[in-house]
């Protein structure tokens, strides 16, 4: 993540390992200044629209007029981008294939961007980080199997695991996922129980 402050760009660089003594997590924070060196202000909003995950992959295709001057409206903001872009479909009466022309996109992306807004309002055109949100094949059905397989086989490792996982259910995993993912359910186990 960069952050651009007092005049210093600082890159925040975030790493979670697991701790394999304590069977938790240790988190390491690298913080890289970049020394004094004055930013513009153009500087400063796409460090911002980059970190909140806004800044637009191709502003270049942008060409409508308002965009192209430059003054009020950024084409570095993808949500500024959408939301006129849709304003412009409703308001102005502009035809979609226009409008997704000018604004340097696909039909499908308009429709998609019109959707969002019509049932999130604008944050629902904010993007969303790419990526599973979670270890989505160690699910709880397979997390209760690999417990009960580890009491039936205290002596076996990680890999027969796997293995036997995926005869029972037809999927993959790394050795590792099943690791963490059986460690996060103990720790949460553990803070219920505290906290009770």
């Amino acid at each position: 993540m960069a952050i651009i402050g007092n005049n210093v760009l600082i890159f925040l660089t975030f790493f979670q390992i697991m701790d394999l003594t304590r069977l938790g997590y240790v988190y390491i924070f690298i913080l890289t200044l970049m020394g004094k060196q004055t930013f513009s202000q153009t500087e400063v909003k796409k460090a911002a629209l980059r970190a909140a995950n806004a800044l637009h992959p191709h502003p270049e295709a942008v060409r409508d007029e308002a965009f192209l001057r430059g003054d009020f409206f950024d084409p570095d903001d993808l949500v500024q981008v959408k939301y006129e872009m849709i304003r412009r479909h409703r308001l102005d009466r502009k035809p979609v294939a226009e409008v997704a022309r000018t604004f340097g996109t696909s039909r499908q992306a308009f429709y998609s961007a019109k959707t969002l807004f019509d049932t999130q309002g604008i944050p629902g055109l904010i993007p969303k980080r790419r990526g599973p949100r979670q270890a989505h094949k160690c699910t709880d059905e397979v997390l209760d199997f690999a417990e009960r397989w580890r009491d039936e086989h205290a002596a076996e490792g990680s890999r027969m695991l796997v293995e036997a996982i995926g005869q029972h259910f037809g999927i993959v995993l790394n050795p590792r996922s099943v690791d963490r993912a059986l460690a996060r359910r103990k720790k949460k186990r553990r803070f219920r129980k505290e906290t009770l």
